[in-house]
């Protein structure tokens, strides 16, 4: 199909998409509470609907008086009968689909469930919005000159008792209509292989011959393809593979620690990157403009957001809040209903707003992926920032890293263990270590009172991880592929332990 034909029929769908969000963007609150009274009596004469009478739901202090706030060790039960067949236990209609995800903090799998709804009204529908706000924004783009190269979960589906799960990249290229494969590589064959290492180098024979408008993917895992690909056509940067790339999709895990590794194999100020927000649970943010890492909320996916100050998050005096009361610049744990059934679902996420016209939102961590031994509530978004900081005054790259407590012994004091990979390490460890300290410091007020003297904390202990410790580690532990990450912050020793001892070998 000619490319101005192509890029009409784009426009007419960005036009009459936009109509809706600005309905969403004017009136938020409306939107989500049309959602959620909409999933309610949608949903009213399920096993769950009727356990909690949702049918005399009222208001949304109704909703939060009477259905409970959940994670998936809650519901895990009514997941494994609805995987055996049994229908109309939290979702109305037939539920044949389920995400498998291994979760960061906990090995045991975790099934999401999967509508056709959330499939068609979030995943999808999220999909096309990302591509409406890049064209939106860039009016000369050229994507459908070329094919977007996707690279997703590793594992292949599986069949039982009438249900299927697998990598929730599985079920949607499954699920994709016949048409999008002929603008993707690779092919969907490829694209599927379980065996990661196999399949990283498949994609790199069919792909480098292809012309490549655009990436799509996790960041880490795409860099090692990426890399891959230099390695195997000995050019210098992919604008020589690629001349016409010029925009990358991203999501899964922050970006900060590799956007300069990315300059460098994408060297041009005319490049783009987008980042979306989405999981095995839905698709709940988009970047929706040019250079900017804020993320909007999207509104009308068929998912009904609360949010838990993480002040008060685990505790007795714990309450979610409708978006109607959020603040900016708070640490806010996410919490989900949504159109595949799942009802006040703790995400593990936690953002903070920082827009309220429109609400536009940052990624923060993970509920469980903080340090907290000595009262520092040092989260990933701290990390990273001062990682990001230390890294550009002392020339440094790093590829992967986590940390964990020191935990305090007989009258020493506690402090953070710090194991990191570097792609260019520091001159001087020592400097780069109080560097990093001292960025902390600026970063969380916490952090610093407890440092504060040496009081509570002693200054970090870094070591510096050999080459492909970390991709040793997820291959130990059957975790290769676009789905899985590195744990960043624990509280518990167990990784840094596990990692110590690769480290040695």
């Amino acid at each position: 199909m000619p490319i101005p034909i192509v890029n009409s029929i784009a426009s007419w769908f960005l036009k009459k998409r936009f109509h809706q969000i600005e309905l969403f963007l004017k009136y938020p609150n409306e939107v989500q509470n049309e959602l959620l009274f909409s999933l309610l009596k949608l949903s009213k004469d399920t096993e769950i609907g009727k356990q909690y009478d949702f049918a005399s739901i009222k208001t949304y202090q109704d909703f939060n008086d009477r259905v409970p706030i959940v994670d998936y060790e809650t519901i895990q039960p009514l997941v494994e009968r609805s995987r055996n067949g049994e229908q109309n236990i939290f979702w109305p209609r037939p539920i044949k689909w389920f995400a498998k995800s291994s979760g960061t903090t906990n090995a045991k799998s975790k099934f999401i469930p999967v509508s056709n709804e959330s499939l068609e009204d979030c995943h999808y529908a999220a999909s096309k919005d990302l591509l409406c706000m890049y064209l939106n924004n860039n009016e000369d783009a050229l994507l459908f000159t070329g094919k977007s190269l996707r690279l997703g979960g590793s594992k292949e589906l599986h069949r039982e008792n009438g249900t299927i799960f697998g990598d929730l990249s599985a079920i949607l290229i499954d699920n994709m209509p016949f048409w999008a494969e002929f603008s993707s590589t690779p092919s969907n064959k490829v694209s599927l292989m379980s065996e990661w290492e196999t399949k990283m180098q498949a994609i790199v024979d069919e792909t480098i011959n292809e012309n490549v408008t655009s990436l799509a993917g996790v960041p880490s895992w795409m860099l090692v393809l990426l890399n891959n690909v230099l390695d195997k056509t000995g050019k210098d940067n992919l604008f020589e593979v690629w001349p016409n790339l010029e925009v990358y999709f991203h999501g899964g895990v922050s970006f900060n620690p590799y956007i300069e590794q990315y300059r460098a194999i994408l060297p041009s100020k005319k490049f783009k990157y987008y980042e979306i927000y989405n999981a095995s649970e839905g698709f709940f943010a988009i970047q929706d403009q040019n250079y900017s890492g804020d993320l909007l909320l999207m509104l009308d996916y068929g998912i009904f957001y609360e949010f838990i100050p993480m002040d008060s998050y685990g505790t007795e005096t714990q309450k979610a809040i409708p978006l109607s009361d959020v603040k900016l610049n708070t640490n806010y744990a996410l919490v989900i209903t949504t159109n595949a059934g799942l009802w006040r679902y703790k995400i593990g996420d936690t953002i903070r707003f920082v827009s309220l016209n429109p609400h536009r939102i940052k990624v923060t961590g993970r509920t469980k992926h903080h340090i907290n031994a000595f009262g520092e509530e040092l989260i990933i978004e701290n990390a990273e920032d001062a990682l990001k900081k230390v890294c550009k005054r002392t020339a440094a790259e790093i590829v992967d890293y986590t940390a964990a407590p020191i935990f305090m012994n007989g009258k020493e004091k506690g402090a953070h263990e710090w194991i990191i990979e570097f792609k260019t390490p520091p001159k001087n460890i020592d400097y780069f270590s109080e560097l990093f300290d001292n960025a902390l410091k600026s970063l969380n007020s916490d952090y610093e009172a407890k440092r504060y003297n040496n009081m509570t904390l002693n200054k970090p202990k870094i070591h510096i991880a050999r080459t492909h410790l970390f991709y040793d580690w997820l291959k130990e532990n059957n975790k290769l592929g676009g789905q899985h990450k590195v744990p960043r912050l624990s509280n518990s020793r167990e990784y840094v332990e596990e990692l110590l001892r690769l480290n040695e070998l």
